[in-house]
């Protein structure tokens, strides 16, 4: 238990910054689903939307620091492969 006021002060901010991250990942991995399902459908126009979504999604948890930029770039590239890899 912190035992200071800044120990105590970190331990709050450092609750309240784990559940605004948490609030992002799932929105990112949400994100993801909705494009699975897309392609999965087989549409493609509705795949490609939901791929620029998921773009825009996951470009913006990279920049604040979510995920990491690699990882981003990643996953993008293997939603834009399954994209093209639709007949």
């Amino acid at each position: 238990m912190a035992n200071s006021a800044q120990a105590r002060k970190r331990a709050r901010q450092a609750v309240k910054r784990r559940e605004h991250n948490f609030s992002l990942r799932s929105k990112l991995r949400t994100a993801i689903k909705y494009m699975r399902k897309a392609i999965e459908s087989g549409d493609k126009p509705a795949a490609q939307a939901a791929f620029n979504d998921s773009v825009r999604v996951v470009d913006s948890i990279a920049d604040k620091g979510i995920i990491h930029k690699n990882k981003a770039a990643r996953s993008k590239s293997r939603l834009s492969a399954a994209i093209k890899s639709m007949a």
